[in-house]
């Protein structure tokens, strides 16, 4: 009895640790490029983690040059949800949270940046033509020079400002967007203002002045030992933050992220595609073979799952299609050239608008188009060529090529008898009669009778004529 109750204690003794362990625990999320549906994935999940261990706190360390409105809202709900406080730290230096990165620090409860680091840049790019200057920009409270050099470029950018109508309710709703965020942690929201109207940008050290982060730190330990005492706003109340004695944990990647960021990848999505195109047709063109169909239809599916995670254009993704489908035909309809142009023509520029976004690092480049483009051309071109070249040849098989072969009868034949053509024993029809070992050649052919004339008795009326 005592040994068993040893061992019941013993178990809930090293249960009770576990847990312990959990909640004093701080969960690192490593981002590094740009904010996609595979880091957010990976985000809102290690966030989940965080809460369903009930860890002390989850850090994020962060370094992106931009990414996906879509993604970049997914994780921003998931931070604000969260019943775990959320430190985004962009790290290692050198590191920046542009765009869509200064979103997420904006609404993390405590935002940290790493010395010889940036962020800034928020302009909703994806929707902005290149180059384009913002249609407004606020005055920023303050000094009286703060004021006046706003207003003086305010002019400037106000001549230059674009009218599309889509661009400025993009503009519009993401300032309200940061606005609020910066407003809900307490934190500059004039200039969070500025970072999308303006495209401006700030270092670690001066964004740390103007109170759009908390703290400036050298690695992940500096940070929790600034940051204990600290309170953070949650959903449920506020908490005052413990970061001594905690236990690290880093949250690596696992096979779904891992896939979602290779496939996400709009190059290995392009390819995808095109793989499922041409496996499909290929098997449509040679019912039976199986392994086309198959590999096409998974790599289709594969791709489109990718794209509809993407800001795609659809009349790019026609465009493709319609391109493939004219080059294949080509090979089967020599149109001299015209169809295979012409598909050339829709597929390179159905590949440049299928990624609908300016996104560093979410556009097809012209290295990846332009040899798929020449090898899909050359590739039904050489099968052109290949027709028409065997098309020039003489028959040298099937029902047409007997047409005109000659034989020799190995009977007497009054209407019907045998002959010896190509070597072979065929049923021979005549409209006169002929006589054994006659040299006979073949006019037509039904089903297994040839028809078949004499060839001395043709050469005889040619020469009589």
């Amino acid at each position: 009895m005592t040994v068993t109750l040893k061992l019941i204690m013993g178990v809930f003794l090293s249960l009770m640790c576990s847990l312990s362990a959990q909640a004093d625990g701080v969960y690192i999320l490593t981002v590094k490029g740009a904010i996609s549906p595979a880091s957010a994935d990976y985000l809102v999940r290690g966030i989940n983690k965080a809460a369903e261990a009930q860890a002390s706190l989850v850090v994020i360390e962060l370094d992106t040059p931009g990414g996906l409105d879509t993604s970049m809202r997914d994780i921003i709900k998931a931070i604000l949800a969260s019943p775990v406080p959320v430190a985004t730290y962009v790290s290692p230096k050198g590191a920046r949270a542009a765009s869509a990165g200064t979103y997420i620090l904006y609404a993390s409860h405590i935002a940290a940046m790493a010395p010889a680091t940036n962020l800034g840049a928020a302009t909703p790019v994806e929707l902005a033509p290149s180059g384009s200057t913002p249609p407004e920009k606020p005055a920023t409270p303050g000094k009286e020079s703060e004021k006046s050099a706003p207003d003086t470029h305010s002019k400037n950018a106000n001549s230059e400002a674009p009218q599309d109508a889509k661009m400025k309710k993009a503009v519009h709703d993401a300032s309200a967007y940061i606005r609020s965020l910066a407003e809900l942690r307490g934190r500059n929201a004039d200039w969070a203002e500025r970072a999308v109207r303006e495209a401006v940008s700030l270092s670690a050290e001066v964004a740390l002045q103007s109170k759009v982060v908390d703290i400036v730190a050298e690695n992940v330990d500096d940070l929790l030992k600034q940051i204990h005492g600290r309170k953070a706003k949650l959903s449920s109340g506020e908490v005052t933050l413990d970061t001594t004695n905690l236990t690290f944990t880093r949250i690596e990647p696992d096979w779904r992220s891992k896939l979602l960021a290779v496939i996400g990848d709009p190059s290995i999505a392009y390819i995808l595609l095109l793989l499922g195109i041409y496996g499909l047709l290929y098997e449509f063109s040679n019912p039976g073979m199986g392994l086309p169909g198959v590999v096409g239809g998974i790599c289709l599916l594969l791709a489109l799952f990718a794209l509809q995670l993407m800001p795609v254009s659809y009349v790019g993704l026609a465009l493709i299609i319609l391109g493939v489908a004219l080059m294949v035909s080509e090979a089967f309809i020599p149109s001299f050239g015209a169809l295979g142009l012409g598909g050339i023509v829709a597929f390179i520029i159905g590949s440049v608008m299928l990624i609908d976004t300016d996104l560093l690092g979410y556009g097809i480049s012209w290295g990846l188009i332009v040899p798929i483009a020449m090898t899909s051309a050359l590739f039904s071109f050489i099968v052109v060529g290949m027709a028409i070249r065997a098309r020039n040849q003489p028959i040298v098989t099937g029902a047409e090529e007997l047409l005109g072969s000659e034989g020799e009868v190995l009977d007497d034949v009054e209407t019907e008898g045998w002959a010896r053509v190509h070597s072979e024993l065929w049923r021979v029809r005549s409209s006169v009669p002929l006589a054994r070992g006659t040299k006979v050649r073949v006019t037509a052919r039904h089903d297994l009778i040839l028809e078949v004339e004499a060839i001395n008795n043709t050469a005889k009326e040619n020469e009589h004529v």
